[in-house]
């Protein structure tokens, strides 16, 4: 397993090994223990799994909140998308900073997203699957979102119309006006 740090501290980029011949591959996108060692010590609960009909959908920015904040290791398992973090952690030497990566079927790339940093993504495919691990459960009382398009963020979507959204999406607040509960620790 490859992995390469993003800027943002402990935002990952995991790009596991695959092993083909004339039927296709095999991949094991997540041990345990070979991320213990690696320092990645998660006990991941539960297994998500999006499908976007059409490119240009964008959910996020997503966040859940303590107690039951959520770390997530998000692939795609087909089509492709542009990934995206945000650090929200009060007091981080990154606080409000981003970080976009492109992860397809075709790359292989996974990116862990932290407790304590917004999700989203755009699909760049029609027909996209996005894949993921989230180390708690989810609890509807702790869902918060905040506007994709923020400008106090100024994510650089890679999209030229106006992406699909929910309307939990397309009604988000700005990070300025939400109850921001969560906090930098340094390890």
């Amino acid at each position: 397993m490859q992995i390469e740090e993003t800027g943002l501290s402990g935002a990952l980029i995991l790009t596991p090994r695959r092993f083909g011949d004339a039927r296709g591959f095999f991949s094991e996108s997540w041990n345990k223990n070979r991320m213990r060692d690696a320092g990645l010590d998660y006990d991941f609960v539960q297994d998500n799994h999006s499908f976007s009909k059409a490119r240009g959908t964008l959910r996020g920015l997503h966040y859940q909140s303590p107690p039951h904040a959520q770390a997530k290791l998000v692939r795609c398992g087909r089509g492709a998308l542009w990934d995206v973090l945000v650090d929200i952690r009060q007091g981080s030497p990154t606080y409000g900073q981003w970080v976009g990566v492109e992860l397809s079927f075709a790359n292989g790339r996974q990116l862990m997203v932290p407790e304590g940093f917004l999700h989203g993504f755009v699909t760049l495919e029609p027909e996209t699957e996005v894949v993921y691990k989230c180390s708690d459960h989810y609890a509807p009382d702790c869902d918060g979102t905040v506007a994709w398009n923020d400008s106090d963020i100024g994510i650089d979507w890679p999209i030229s119309t106006v992406p699909v959204l929910s309307e939990k999406d397309a009604f988000a607040p700005r990070l300025a006006d939400i109850a921001n509960p969560f906090y930098w620790t340094s390890a």
